[in-house]
């Protein structure tokens, strides 16, 4: 388990709470990111064909990027000092360095039109509009990368709120690039660049911020000093594949659904629905992967440690599935597919009853963000890329059963599908609890 502990205060559910809280803000701010593109995008020229081209781009990039997500985590739990340091850095700039390679190559022309026109079966002026997007969506598996890696010497050390702050300079200069945009090249430009060059310039933007407000940290670990032996670059890809595949495989959960939905009954409406539905949990349910990060970074060598983690843990299992409930059970659901969002009256059962079934999702997301840190921790990470393969083949199954053997309507089998998925992998994790060090 890592050494590092909180720093004259005891661990406790306040202390745990008041470090989490920041990081939680992190996750709804990059929540909020995605819907307010595609708003600007909706209210352009032609916006069906550059919603559908900023659709496919950005899910593509965002596939391609995965791997990097988890550079947090592994930031947090294995830099101790500056070989350490080193050592991870060279990881890092050698994994952005090949995903970056990845996006350039698929994004060429002669890759990109046959992938997007014979494979996803897209008319070749949506086709053409997702290519020039994803052409600017290039810089983001770096940018990403190297701004998770060095957020994760933050959170080490406590800093959760500069890495808020952060995600407000990404969340603002999205806004400010997408706008500027928009004034000045007006119908010249189309929608779909309009929405990946906002996403680009939110993510450069806040990787320079995340390195300049860790500069000061960086120096400490440069500077000269005893040192432990460097990590092997072989101990560290054994350490960070299961991560890398565990976000590889979570980011096929959303097209993997769209597949079956699809193929199932009310295809197109419950396709139309699904991503609205999914969006309205994720508000719910971020605060379990904030707390992935809480873990890591609070874990100690204590067995109080774990018994103070899981106690917040539970408590934000019961908040966040309690608030869920209180929405979707209530008026307030119906209000907020119907008012907010804009659903009509044919379409609210699509959304709000399969609302109304994922109401444990949240809870087992903040119970798999301590089960996965505590995993993390113990530097034995192919436990947490198995549970999520389990939970991938949970969905795989519920969606065979639930849409395509019993016919159910497409959304609330996706509910269902994914509710026995986390499950699953929740369950795996908590049997192979014993293994870990007390």
């Amino acid at each position: 388990m890592c050494e590092f502990e909180m720093i004259g205060r005891s661990l406790n559910l306040k202390s745990i709470l008041g470090f989490w809280l920041p990081l939680e803000a992190t996750w709804l701010m990059m929540g909020v990111e995605g819907p307010f593109l595609a708003g600007i995008v909706a209210r352009l020229g032609n916006p069906v064909d550059n919603l559908a081209a900023f659709g496919c781009a950005f899910s593509l990039a965002w596939l391609v990027e995965s791997p990097v997500i988890m550079l947090l985590s592994a930031s947090t739990a294995l830099v101790r000092d500056r070989e350490g340091f080193l050592a991870l850095r060279r990881f890092t700039f050698l994994l952005i360095g090949t995903l970056t390679g990845l996006l350039a190559l698929l994004a060429l022309p002669w890759v990109f039109t046959p992938l997007a026109e014979r494979a996803l079966g897209m008319p070749p002026e949506v086709a053409r509009l997702a290519h020039l997007a994803t052409v600017l969506l290039i810089p983001w598996p770096a940018a990403i990368g190297y701004r998770r890696f060095y957020q994760g010497l933050l959170v080490q050390r406590h800093l959760g709120r500069k890495v808020a702050l952060g995600t407000l300079f990404r969340v603002g200069s999205m806004g400010l690039a997408a706008g500027a945009t928009v004034l000045a090249l007006d119908d010249r430009i189309p929608g779909a660049c309009v929405g990946s060059l906002g996403l680009t310039a939110a993510v450069v933007t806040e990787a320079v911020a995340t390195r300049w407000m860790v500069r000061h940290i960086v120096r400490d670990l440069l500077a000269p000093g005893p040192s432990g032996p460097a990590p092997a670059m072989a101990s560290l890809v054994r350490f960070y594949f299961p991560l890398a595949l565990t976000s590889i495989i979570t980011m096929s959960t959303g097209p993997l659904l769209t597949l079956f939905l699809g193929r199932g009954q009310d295809a197109v409406p419950c396709i139309a629905v699904w991503h609205l539905v999914y969006d309205f949990v994720f508000f719910f349910r971020s605060g379990g992967g904030a707390f992935q990060e809480v873990g890591v970074a609070l874990c100690g060598t204590e067995d109080g440690h774990a018994v103070a983690l899981r106690r917040a843990a539970v408590f934000l299992a019961v908040l966040s599935s309690g608030l869920m409930v209180a929405v979707v059970l209530s008026p307030l659901g119906a209000l907020w597919f119907r008012g907010v969002v804009g659903l009509t009256g044919d379409l609210l059962p699509f959304a709000l009853l399969p609302a109304q079934f994922l109401i444990l999702l949240p809870a087992m997301e903040a119970l798999l963000g301590f089960q996965r840190s505590r995993w993390i921790s113990a530097r034995r990470t192919r436990f947490v890329s198995a549970a999520t393969a389990l939970e991938m083949g949970g969905i795989v199954l519920g969606m065979v059963l639930f849409a395509l053997v019993l016919g159910w309507r497409g959304t609330l089998a996706a509910a269902l599908s994914l509710t026995l998925g986390r499950m699953v992998a929740c369950g795996y994790l908590l049997r192979k609890a014993r293994l870990l060090p007390s």
